[in-house]
């Protein structure tokens, strides 16, 4: 891809909804709370994913780093799109379909990181001491 532009677009977008979803996770917001509880795994899935979040944002933003984070990001992503369809539903407290349709612009976001960063995978695969 030769526009760095449309790139930084990508990542911000990701990592927008990513952070905007952590006051939520990290505030003990109702929603969150109950999506968590839901799942079984209130509060520990609820901070637990909420760093993994943070962390795979941080990595994205880095350029050497944005693989990790969007491997991070797209594995987060389709465990919250599952619980959706598997457990939550598509909408969950009257919230239209907000929150899946967020989780989904995100894993695009972070399989479009992926594709792009494809020449590095080989160096994640490599094992040095």
């Amino acid at each position: 891809m030769k526009s760095p532009i449309l790139l930084w677009i990508v990542k911000l977008v990701a990592v927008v909804i990513l952070v905007q979803t952590l006051f939520f996770k990290f505030s003990g917001a109702e929603e969150s709370v109950f999506i968590f509880t839901k799942l079984g795994i209130e509060p520990y899935g609820r901070i637990g994913s909420g760093v993994v979040e943070l962390i795979a944002s941080i990595l994205i933003l880095i350029p050497r780093t944005t693989l990790v984070g969007a491997l991070l990001g797209l594995g987060t992503m389709l465990g919250a799109i599952f619980s959706h369809l598997f457990v939550l539903g598509i909408e969950v407290k009257n919230d239209g379909g907000e929150l899946f349709t967020l989780a989904i612009i995100t894993l695009l976001c972070c399989a479009f990181l992926i594709f792009h960063n494809k020449n590095k995978i080989p160096d994640l695969l490599r094992f040095k001491i």
